[in-house]
């Protein structure tokens, strides 16, 4: 039997992270519950395959019981959204260069990204102008007109952070949220398998780096990664003090 909803504030800011027992041994649901538990479905499902009534029966309440706090499934992925930008760590070092303060935040992204295979997506689905976001995206701009970059300059690079933390995370070697580790490698070595059987006189260069191009380390993915983009933010820099 679906349990009857009841809300804690519309906001869910005060409420509990699950479901508790609330007076009559009715279900008390905050907003941060019903968030929490559609990030757990949209990771482990896909983001695609998360709707409403899914979520609700997992929640074991009516689809209505939720349109007390999301109005749609836009809403929703909206609240989702502001979930993923929060955990991101803003607290910013003064102590340390200002690409080093960058380079701290785009790690921080980075390991929000990871831990939720629906992030990526979803953010690129979703607005940008969350309170969350706007924090990250103040914090960023911040840092770069510290150090010196002017505001057309700061404005593309702090997109361009958010960018390559997306594009690092979806073009890892063997990215498919929606596939279980097993069904992962099979399909890592099956691509793997492909590159090497390629006529090699041909291909001599994507027959060499079969094993990497199809199975690659995501510690050094990611390090290479993040060293790229701010080794070239750094470049811009010194340019930018030279001009």
């Amino acid at each position: 039997m679906d349990a009857e909803l009841r809300s804690a504030e519309p906001d869910g800011e005060d409420g509990p992270a699950d479901l508790a027992a609330s007076d009559g041994g009715r279900a008390r649901l905050s907003k941060r519950a019903v968030v929490d538990r559609a990030l757990k479905l949209a990771d482990a499902d896909g983001l695609d395959s998360l709707t409403i009534r899914k979520l609700a029966q997992d929640l074991g309440v009516t689809p209505m019981a939720l349109y007390w706090h999301f109005r749609s499934k836009e809403d929703l992925l909206e609240g989702m959204a502001e979930q993923v930008w929060g955990e991101i760590e803003l607290s910013v070092d003064p102590s340390v260069p200002w690409w080093a303060q960058l380079q701290v935040g785009l790690e921080s992204l980075l390991r929000v990204l990871r831990a939720h295979p629906s992030a990526p997506p979803l953010l690129l689905e979703t607005g940008k102008r969350s309170e969350a976001a706007l924090r990250a995206t103040e914090t960023a701009l911040a840092i770069l007109r510290g150090a010196g970059f002017d505001p057309a300059h700061a404005a593309e690079i702090a997109r361009s952070t958010l960018w390559t933390a997306i594009t690092l995370v979806m073009s890892e070697a063997g990215y498919k949220p929606e596939l279980s580790d097993e069904e992962r490698a099979e399909w890592n070595r099956r691509s793997q398998l492909e590159l090497a059987m390629l006529p090699a006189a041909r291909y001599p260069h994507l027959v060499e780096c079969a094993a990497p191009m199809a199975n690659c380390d995501p510690d050094f993915h990611y390090r290479l990664g993040v060293e790229m983009f701010i080794a070239g933010v750094r470049a811009m820099a010194e340019r930018q003090r030279g001009a």
